[in-house]
Protein backbone atom coordinates (compact mmCIF):
# COMPACT_ATOMS: atom_id res chain seq x y z
CA UNK A 1 0.00 0.00 0.00
CA UNK A 2 1.19 3.13 -0.70
CA UNK A 3 1.40 6.20 1.97
CA UNK A 4 -0.91 8.39 2.47
CA UNK A 5 0.23 11.91 1.46
CA UNK A 6 -0.79 14.73 4.44
CA UNK A 7 -1.90 17.93 3.52
CA UNK A 8 1.34 20.66 4.21
CA UNK A 9 -0.20 23.02 7.57
CA UNK A 10 0.13 26.76 6.10
CA UNK A 11 2.88 28.55 8.07
CA UNK A 12 1.86 31.16 10.39
CA UNK A 13 3.26 34.45 9.69
CA UNK A 14 6.12 35.42 12.08
CA UNK A 15 6.61 38.88 13.53
CA UNK A 16 9.85 40.03 13.39
CA UNK A 17 11.20 41.33 16.09
CA UNK A 18 13.54 44.82 16.50
CA UNK A 19 16.26 43.04 18.44
CA UNK A 20 16.13 39.93 20.77
CA UNK A 21 17.58 39.85 24.90
CA UNK A 22 16.06 36.59 26.47
CA UNK A 23 16.66 38.39 29.76
CA UNK A 24 13.11 39.13 31.63
CA UNK A 25 13.17 41.77 34.74
CA UNK A 26 10.09 41.80 36.57
CA UNK A 27 9.44 43.77 39.46
CA UNK A 28 6.27 43.46 41.22
CA UNK A 29 4.89 46.96 43.74
CA UNK A 30 2.36 46.46 45.88
CA UNK A 31 1.13 49.27 48.40
CA UNK A 32 -1.10 49.85 51.28
CA UNK A 33 -3.26 52.91 52.18
CA UNK A 34 -4.21 52.83 55.21
CA UNK A 35 -7.01 54.94 57.03
CA UNK A 36 -9.50 54.88 60.26
CA UNK A 37 -13.24 55.44 59.38
CA UNK A 38 -15.24 54.70 62.64
CA UNK A 39 -19.09 54.96 61.29
CA UNK A 40 -20.34 52.73 58.77
CA UNK A 41 -21.26 56.00 56.41
CA UNK A 42 -17.53 57.30 57.06
CA UNK A 43 -16.28 53.63 55.86
CA UNK A 44 -18.42 53.68 52.65
CA UNK A 45 -17.60 57.21 52.04
CA UNK A 46 -14.05 56.54 52.31
CA UNK A 47 -14.45 53.44 49.63
CA UNK A 48 -16.48 55.37 47.72
CA UNK A 49 -13.68 58.00 47.60
CA UNK A 50 -10.75 55.45 47.09
CA UNK A 51 -12.77 53.90 44.28
CA UNK A 52 -13.01 57.24 42.67
CA UNK A 53 -9.28 58.49 43.29
CA UNK A 54 -7.85 55.62 41.75
CA UNK A 55 -10.34 54.46 39.48
CA UNK A 56 -9.10 52.90 35.68
CA UNK A 57 -8.37 56.38 33.99
CA UNK A 58 -5.93 57.47 37.04
CA UNK A 59 -4.41 54.04 36.50
CA UNK A 60 -3.72 54.68 32.96
CA UNK A 61 -2.13 57.28 33.75
CA UNK A 62 -0.36 56.13 36.48
CA UNK A 63 0.88 53.34 33.54
CA UNK A 64 1.19 55.48 30.77
CA UNK A 65 3.83 57.81 32.69
CA UNK A 66 5.92 53.97 34.45
CA UNK A 67 6.12 53.34 30.24
CA UNK A 68 7.76 57.19 29.68
CA UNK A 69 9.93 56.82 32.58
CA UNK A 70 11.40 53.49 31.79
CA UNK A 71 11.66 54.13 28.33
CA UNK A 72 8.90 51.48 26.96
CA UNK A 73 6.75 51.84 23.71
CA UNK A 74 2.95 51.51 24.13
CA UNK A 75 1.37 48.97 22.11
CA UNK A 76 -2.15 48.23 23.55
CA UNK A 77 -4.24 49.73 26.24
CA UNK A 78 -6.98 47.76 28.02
CA UNK A 79 -8.79 49.40 31.21
CA UNK A 80 -11.61 47.77 33.86
CA UNK A 81 -13.41 48.92 36.68
CA UNK A 82 -15.76 46.69 38.80
CA UNK A 83 -18.65 46.66 40.73
CA UNK A 84 -19.29 47.35 43.27
CA UNK A 85 -15.50 48.65 43.44
CA UNK A 86 -11.92 48.28 42.17
CA UNK A 87 -10.05 48.84 38.86
CA UNK A 88 -7.78 47.30 36.73
CA UNK A 89 -5.12 48.51 33.95
CA UNK A 90 -3.21 45.61 31.41
CA UNK A 91 -0.29 47.77 29.28
CA UNK A 92 1.29 46.09 26.59
CA UNK A 93 4.57 47.06 25.73
CA UNK A 94 8.09 46.73 23.73
CA UNK A 95 11.53 47.93 24.07
CA UNK A 96 11.40 48.93 20.48
CA UNK A 97 8.68 50.14 18.76
CA UNK A 98 6.72 48.24 16.42
CA UNK A 99 7.11 49.27 12.54
CA UNK A 100 4.70 47.47 10.96
CA UNK A 101 0.86 47.53 11.81
CA UNK A 102 -0.25 44.70 14.40
CA UNK A 103 -3.29 43.23 14.67
CA UNK A 104 -5.18 42.67 18.29
CA UNK A 105 -4.28 38.86 17.40
CA UNK A 106 -0.85 40.03 17.24
CA UNK A 107 -0.77 42.26 20.36
CA UNK A 108 -2.19 39.46 22.65
CA UNK A 109 0.87 37.46 22.24
CA UNK A 110 3.36 40.54 22.82
CA UNK A 111 2.49 40.19 26.63
CA UNK A 112 6.28 39.28 28.14
CA UNK A 113 6.81 43.18 28.01
CA UNK A 114 3.68 44.68 30.28
CA UNK A 115 2.51 46.40 32.99
CA UNK A 116 -0.43 45.42 35.41
CA UNK A 117 -2.17 47.26 37.72
CA UNK A 118 -5.20 46.26 40.03
CA UNK A 119 -6.71 48.04 43.20
CA UNK A 120 -8.30 46.21 46.39
CA UNK A 121 -10.09 48.50 49.08
CA UNK A 122 -11.54 46.68 51.94
CA UNK A 123 -12.92 48.15 55.25
CA UNK A 124 -12.70 46.47 58.52
CA UNK A 125 -16.09 47.39 60.36
CA UNK A 126 -14.81 45.94 63.77
CA UNK A 127 -11.52 48.41 64.22
CA UNK A 128 -12.65 50.93 61.89
CA UNK A 129 -9.42 50.54 59.74
CA UNK A 130 -9.84 50.94 55.90
CA UNK A 131 -7.04 49.54 53.87
CA UNK A 132 -6.91 49.58 50.32
CA UNK A 133 -3.88 47.74 47.81
CA UNK A 134 -2.80 48.45 44.69
CA UNK A 135 -0.83 45.65 42.78
CA UNK A 136 1.58 46.81 40.44
CA UNK A 137 3.65 44.37 38.00
CA UNK A 138 6.24 45.40 35.40
CA UNK A 139 7.80 43.35 32.94
CA UNK A 140 10.69 44.25 30.52
CA UNK A 141 12.51 42.00 28.23
CA UNK A 142 16.15 43.82 26.54
CA UNK A 143 17.69 47.03 28.61
CA UNK A 144 14.59 48.45 29.68
CA UNK A 145 14.55 48.78 33.86
CA UNK A 146 11.62 48.72 35.53
CA UNK A 147 13.34 49.63 38.87
CA UNK A 148 13.45 53.55 37.23
CA UNK A 149 9.82 54.23 38.19
CA UNK A 150 10.52 53.25 41.72
CA UNK A 151 10.74 56.75 42.87
CA UNK A 152 7.30 57.96 40.43
CA UNK A 153 5.31 54.76 41.87
CA UNK A 154 5.49 55.34 45.33
CA UNK A 155 4.84 58.97 45.25
CA UNK A 156 1.71 58.09 43.16
CA UNK A 157 0.70 56.61 46.19
CA UNK A 158 -0.58 57.12 49.62
CA UNK A 159 1.93 54.37 50.56
CA UNK A 160 1.78 53.82 54.16
CA UNK A 161 3.40 49.78 53.53
CA UNK A 162 5.54 49.32 50.57
CA UNK A 163 6.61 45.80 49.06
CA UNK A 164 9.02 45.67 46.13
CA UNK A 165 10.46 42.56 44.42
CA UNK A 166 12.17 42.44 41.74
CA UNK A 167 13.39 39.34 39.78
CA UNK A 168 15.84 38.76 36.47
CA UNK A 169 15.15 35.44 34.65
CA UNK A 170 16.63 33.71 31.89
CA UNK A 171 19.66 34.55 30.13
CA UNK A 172 21.35 36.24 27.08
CA UNK A 173 24.83 35.96 25.45
CA UNK A 174 27.93 38.05 25.06
CA UNK A 175 29.56 38.96 21.59
CA UNK A 176 31.41 35.64 22.67
CA UNK A 177 28.76 33.60 23.31
CA UNK A 178 28.96 33.50 27.26
CA UNK A 179 25.65 33.37 29.35
CA UNK A 180 25.11 36.63 31.24
CA UNK A 181 22.11 36.12 33.43
CA UNK A 182 21.74 39.59 35.00
CA UNK A 183 23.16 42.74 32.60
CA UNK A 184 23.06 45.30 35.41
CA UNK A 185 24.76 45.35 38.83
CA UNK A 186 22.33 45.63 41.68
CA UNK A 187 22.60 44.92 45.62
CA UNK A 188 19.56 45.76 47.07
CA UNK A 189 16.71 47.45 45.45
CA UNK A 190 16.98 50.30 48.04
CA UNK A 191 19.87 51.59 45.42
CA UNK A 192 17.36 52.52 43.41
CA UNK A 193 15.01 54.48 45.63
CA UNK A 194 15.75 58.26 46.60
CA UNK A 195 17.35 58.98 49.60
CA UNK A 196 14.50 61.22 50.88
CA UNK A 197 11.91 58.38 50.57
CA UNK A 198 14.00 56.30 52.67
CA UNK A 199 14.38 58.56 54.70
CA UNK A 200 10.47 58.58 55.57
CA UNK A 201 10.75 54.57 55.86
CA UNK A 202 11.75 51.88 58.13
CA UNK A 203 13.18 49.26 55.30
CA UNK A 204 13.86 45.56 55.31
CA UNK A 205 15.93 43.44 52.49
CA UNK A 206 15.46 39.77 51.86
CA UNK A 207 17.79 39.55 48.90
CA UNK A 208 19.15 36.12 47.45
CA UNK A 209 21.56 37.04 45.22
CA UNK A 210 22.75 33.92 43.70
CA UNK A 211 18.84 33.78 42.17
CA UNK A 212 19.23 37.15 40.97
CA UNK A 213 16.11 37.68 43.33
CA UNK A 214 15.31 40.70 45.62
CA UNK A 215 13.17 41.85 48.18
CA UNK A 216 12.40 45.40 50.07
CA UNK A 217 9.62 45.75 52.88
CA UNK A 218 9.35 49.58 53.28
CA UNK A 219 7.13 50.98 56.29
CA UNK A 220 6.45 54.67 57.30
CA UNK A 221 8.31 55.13 60.01
CA UNK A 222 6.11 58.62 61.28
CA UNK A 223 2.76 58.38 61.70
CA UNK A 224 0.58 61.87 61.95
CA UNK A 225 -2.97 60.31 63.25
CA UNK A 226 -4.86 63.26 61.03
CA UNK A 227 -3.73 61.76 57.83
CA UNK A 228 -5.21 58.91 58.71
CA UNK A 229 -8.78 59.85 59.91
CA UNK A 230 -11.95 59.75 57.70
CA UNK A 231 -14.79 61.87 58.65
CA UNK A 232 -13.53 62.38 61.95
CA UNK A 233 -10.69 65.27 63.15
CA UNK A 234 -8.44 64.24 66.19
CA UNK A 235 -9.29 67.34 68.18
CA UNK A 236 -12.62 65.88 68.45
CA UNK A 237 -11.55 62.68 70.08
CA UNK A 238 -10.22 62.33 73.50
CA UNK A 239 -7.01 61.62 74.10
CA UNK A 240 -8.11 57.19 74.92
CA UNK A 241 -9.69 57.53 71.62
CA UNK A 242 -6.77 59.14 69.68
CA UNK A 243 -4.52 56.44 71.77
CA UNK A 244 -6.91 53.48 70.54
CA UNK A 245 -6.66 54.20 66.95
CA UNK A 246 -3.34 54.95 67.07
CA UNK A 247 -2.70 51.56 67.93
CA UNK A 248 -5.11 49.85 65.93
CA UNK A 249 -3.19 51.73 62.91
CA UNK A 250 0.78 50.63 63.89
CA UNK A 251 -1.04 47.01 64.44
CA UNK A 252 -2.46 46.77 60.93
CA UNK A 253 0.75 48.39 59.45
CA UNK A 254 3.09 46.05 61.39
CA UNK A 255 0.75 43.07 60.33
CA UNK A 256 1.03 43.91 56.75
CA UNK A 257 5.13 44.28 56.46
CA UNK A 258 5.46 41.16 58.40
CA UNK A 259 3.03 39.43 56.79
CA UNK A 260 1.27 37.70 59.63
CA UNK A 261 -0.76 38.94 62.84
CA UNK A 262 1.73 39.90 64.77
CA UNK A 263 -1.18 40.78 67.62
CA UNK A 264 -2.99 37.57 67.51
CA UNK A 265 -6.37 38.14 69.23
CA UNK A 266 -6.55 42.16 68.60
CA UNK A 267 -8.47 42.40 64.85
Amino acid sequence: MGKIKRKAKPKKKKLRLAGFNNLTKTLTFNIYDICYATTAKARKEYLEYIDEEYNSSRLEKIMKDVADIIGANILNISTQDYDPMGASVTMLISEAPITTPASDTVLAHLDKSHICSHTYPETNKRTGISTFRVDIDVSTCGKVSPLKALNYLISSFESDVVLIDYKVRGFTRDTRGRKLFIDHKILSIQEFISKTVLRRYRTIDFNIHQENLFHTKMVLDDVDLDNYLFGVKSVAMTETERDTVETRLNREMTDIFYGKNVYPGAH
